[in-house]
Formats: C-alpha cells, sequence, structure tokens
C-alpha cells in the first residue's frame, strides 16, 4: 500500500529539502504554504498538544478524513482495515476491552466498535474537532447501540482510566506526530490501565539515520531509541516483523508489561 520506506533520509536537512523539491515541483507550493501555517500556529501555541490540536482543527476543517492521513475515501476505508485485520489476526476477540489512542474520526475504530462487545470500546484524542468527526462516523456506520466511549484528553497520563482494565491499547499514527517527552508521558502510565497478559501496539516513523522532526509534525526515530524507553519503565517491547510486511508507511512496535 505504501512506497518503500526510506530509513536514512533526514528530511530536516537542506540538502534533502532541496533534492525533494527538484524530483517533486507541483509540491513546492502546498509545502510552503503548509510551512507557513504551522509556523503561525507554532508561534501562537508553543505547547506541543495546543498546537498539535490547532494544526487538527484547520486540517480537519477541510477534511477529516485527509486530517487522519488518508487523501481519498478509499485509502482511508483501507487503512482501517488493514489496522483492524492485523489486530484480529493477532488474537483480538469481541471480548475484549480496547483503549484506542488518537481514535481520530474513527478510520478504524468503527470497526473495532462494530466488532466488539457494546462498550468495550475507549477511544481518546487531543482534537475535539476530529471526536465531532467521530460521532459523525459513528451515526454513518449505525453503530449508536454499541456506545462507545470518546473522550478528549490534553495528555497521555491516562489519569481516568482504570487500573489494568484494557486487554489491547493502540496508536496508530500517534507517536509519529509526537516529541520525545509525549511518547515518555504514555509509557510511563500505560503499564498500570494494561490488564494481565496484554498489550500496547504503536506505529511510529522509523529511521536508521538521525532523529529529526519535520515542521513539528512529524518525528523520525531509532527503533531503538523507543524500545529503550519502553524499558526504562520496566516494559517489554518488541518490534513487530509481520507489519512490515503488510508495506505500511509507518512501523510497529508492541509493549506488554515486563
Amino acid at each position: 500500500m505504501a512506497s518503500k520506506k526510506n530509513l536514512v533520509a533526514n528530511r530536516e536537512s537542506l540538502a534533502h529539502k532541496v533534492r525533494y523539491a527538484a524530483s517533486r515541483p507541483d509540491r513546492i507550493a502546498p509545502y510552503l504554504k503548509r510551512a507557513a501555517r504551522d509556523r503561525w500556529l507554532a508561534f501562537k501555541h508553543p505547547d506541543h498538544v495546543n498546537y498539535y490540536r490547532a494544526v487538527m482543527a484547520s486540517d480537519t476543517r477541510r477534511n477529516p478524513e485527509a486530517a487522519v492521513g488518508s487523501q481519498t475515501h478509499e485509502r482511508w476505508l483501507a487503512l482501517g482495515q488493514m489496522q483492524f485485520d492485523y489486530l484480529v489476526g493477532h488474537g483480538l476477540t469481541p471480548g475484549a476491552r480496547m483503549l484506542d489512542i488518537g481514535c481520530g474520526n474513527l478510520r478504524a475504530g468503527w470497526r473495532f466498535i462494530d466488532y466488539l462487545e457494546a462498550g468495550h470500546y475507549y477511544g481518546i484524542d487531543i482534537s475535539p474537532d476530529i471526536l465531532i468527526a467521530a460521532k459523525r462516523t459513528l451515526a454513518t456506520q449505525g453503530l449508536q447501540a454499541k456506545v462507545p466511549h470518546l473522550t478528549i484528553t490534553k495528555d497521555l497520563t491516562l489519569d481516568f482510566l482504570p487500573e489494568a482494565y484494557f486487554d489491547v491499547v493502540h496508536a496508530h499514527s500517534v507517536f509519529s506526530h509526537s516529541p520525545i517527552g509525549i511518547i515518555d508521558e504514555c509509557l510511563a502510565h500505560v503499564g498500570r490501565i494494561l490488564a494481565p497478559g496484554g498489550h500496547f501496539d504503536f506505529t511510529f516513523d522509523r529511521t536508521t539515520g538521525a532523529e529529526h522532526q519535520v515542521l513539528r509534525e512529524d518525528f523520525y526515530y531509532r527503533t531503538e531509541t523507543l524500545i529503550d524507553l519502553a524499558a526504562r519503565h520496566g516494559l517489554h517491547a518488541r518490534f513487530m516483523d509481520d507489519w512490515e510486511k503488510l508495506g505500511h508507511g509507518q512501523s510497529k512496535i508492541r509493549v506488554s508489561a515486563g
């Protein structure tokens, strides 16, 4: 579904930007427009969560599906199906309790809601705008009777959630937009809410070169950085090789209680 990962490029470097612009001149104007918008939003919102909440508000106004990274409705459906199939293939059962961090407009979430028993899906997001879009998805799919929990949050301390409760915690395309401090915050607290035998799957933008970010929107990490970070919080983390075979642009790590 995605092109082969470029694991060595430093997208923050001037050399990469020049090469990219030369090979894709049609993307120069959109990039400059987005960069100008992001600089303005970063000026208004120095804190990353408030900044990215503003980014999501801007993107959602134009197109909620594009705001979660899907340029077409067909792509939105396909990426949601990929996430769903992967977790079901790894043993997700209807009786499981699931927390979906960064649930967005329920690209994958509506499939999980439909599959899980009523009340077993919890979705959280920092963006009120995308959660309004999530409610529209829920209504469009006719899933009101499944009574999912959709909650706005400002951090990943997960302090409002019960201890040892969730069989699966899922964060797709969340850490790819997060500085290391936010990832550390999540890993510091996710172990408390995992049920015995539960696991936390998250995707990330992987690099084997220098870790970097682009426009404070996209963050690239080495696998060992995130595995070591999980270990500091008493968690066991492993790279999911079978996810790589699906051709998604991001990589996946699974975390469980140590």
